[in-house]
């Protein structure tokens, strides 16, 4: 594979945080539109597959596959790895963005939880008028686990 430009690269770079920050910060319109008018999330049928099936297209559609976050009091999208490669034009690239998702909840025994995603995100970016959008966006579960959590600063850095 064939690296993208570095100029590029700082640019989907911060494409990606964005997406992370925002889903965390709850603001659904914006992560929106960070996708193109056709953009496309590919999300997994939980609990049945964590393999990607679900199809959500366009900015409506990302925004109410996303709209089931917000019935998690706090999440933690920390990004540990990004690789990007040319597409087959200069406006198109592809990229793999490894993640572990932290999901905070409270139990109805009031244990507090945090459920985390192993997972990978598999890319299509396209340039626009706007700057680099995700054209596509597969999520890759690679595992599910929980944890207990001892304490919470309900709030912290999230919705």
């Amino acid at each position: 594979m064939v690296a993208v430009p570095p100029t590029d690269r700082a640019a989907l770079s911060d494409l990606v945080a964005r997406y992370a920050s925002y889903v965390d910060g709850r603001d659904l319109d914006a992560v929106a539109e960070l996708f193109t008018d056709d953009g496309v999330l590919v999300l997994p049928d939980l609990p049945a597959s964590l393999a990607p099936s679900v199809t959500h297209e366009g900015r409506a559609g990302v925004r109410a596959a996303l709209a089931a976050v917000a019935g998690v009091p706090q999440t933690f999208h920390a990004i540990v790895g990004e690789v990007y490669d040319a597409g087959p034009s200069d406006d198109i690239h592809r990229g793999t963005v490894a993640c572990a998702a932290h999901h905070l909840d409270r139990r109805g025994s009031g244990e507090i939880t945090d459920r985390v995603w192993h997972l990978r995100y598999r890319d299509t970016y396209r340039r626009t008028g706007e700057g680099w959008r995700i054209a596509r966006r597969e999520l890759h579960l690679a595992s599910i686990e929980s944890r207990p959590v001892r304490s919470w600063a309900v709030g912290a850095g999230g919705a």
